[in-house]
């Protein structure tokens, strides 16, 4: 409890620093804008710390550290570059014009993110059911194994991104090729993951579903498949992570849309604030989709 409390000062006089030095310091570098957009932003940050923070029985000392580490980069950043005027002016904004950003260009990001939603949900649909499908019935039958294992065991570790010329040459538009990347990265290796839990199931499991003398059918879909659903439901964090880094890669191939377009755009055009607030935007999101995911993984597999 004390180290709790000790953690709550720090953070709140760190707190207390960077609004203090956000609105009374002048700012050396020229071309820093009005700071109520990073106030606000400062302040978001704080209501839900705050937020969090009551709930002492759920949470550790862990967000606390957290917290603190991210006003200390936020103070140095405001130190640095808008009061102190260090850094290439291009390369390196200002925090009050990245958050800036998120106020002039809140409708060309939100479409952008519609657009790789759009794309990161078809891709993750379609690769994990094809490869839990495909998981089961390899899994199933040893010949089966035998054939795919290998493939889906080299294959799992190439990025689709390597291939994304190939991809874009096939197929009839950037926006499809794009969704293949993604589709072909979480294909393989959750392929070669179902195969492998299929393959660690329990022997006197699988005996007492054969003396119910169910068909191969029955065994797959009543027996099988509720045995892979919770391995899946709790690894989708990582393969919602890795499909959403790989459909950023693939958003760089002529897409007009996406998150990924919108960042290389930027750098094309030098505009590094738009760049540095267009990366912030995907990691709130990427932290938005954990937070659902981790709610459906609560409800649905509980135990």
């Amino acid at each position: 409890m004390r180290r709790r409390r000790r953690l709550m000062f720090i953070s709140q006089v760190m707190f207390l620093i960077l609004v203090l030095e956000t609105i009374l310091i002048p700012k050396v570098r020229i071309n820093t804008q009005k700071p109520w957009a990073f106030l606000a932003v400062l302040f978001i940050i704080e209501i839900v710390f705050l937020m969090t923070a009551l709930k002492k029985n759920k949470v550790g000392t862990g967000l606390y550290d957290i917290m603190i580490f991210i006003v200390g980069i936020l103070i140095l950043w405001e130190t640095m570059v808008s009061i102190l005027d260090k850094g290439n002016p291009v390369l390196i904004p200002s925090p009050e014009n990245v958050c800036m950003t998120f106020v002039t260009q809140w409708r060309v990001m939100l479409l952008n993110v519609a657009y790789s939603m759009e794309l990161l949900g078809i891709g993750l649909t379609v690769g994990l059911v094809t490869s839990v499908i495909l998981g089961i019935v390899c899994g199933w039958y040893p010949r089966l194994k035998a054939f795919a294992y290998p493939i889906a065991n080299v294959m799992a570790p190439i990025p689709a991104v390597v291939i994304s010329p190939y991809l874009v040459h096939l197929m009839p538009s950037f926006r499809s090729a794009s969704a293949l990347v993604v589709i072909i990265g979480v294909f393989w290796p959750s392929l070669l993951g179902t195969i492998n839990r299929i393959g660690g199931m329990d022997s006197q499991l699988l005996d007492s579903a054969r003396m119910l003398k169910l068909s191969d059918g029955q065994m797959m879909v009543r027996v099988l498949l509720p045995y892979i659903i919770p391995g899946v439901l709790g690894g989708l964090k990582v393969t919602m992570t890795t499909s959403m880094l790989m459909l950023n890669f693939a958003e760089l191939m002529g897409a007009t849309h996406g998150m990924g377009y919108y960042i290389q755009n930027s750098i094309t055009y030098a505009n590094y604030t738009h760049a540095v607030a267009g990366i912030i935007m995907i990691g709130l999101v990427v932290t938005v989709l954990n937070k659902i995911i981790s709610l459906i993984q609560k409800k649905l597999i509980y135990w």
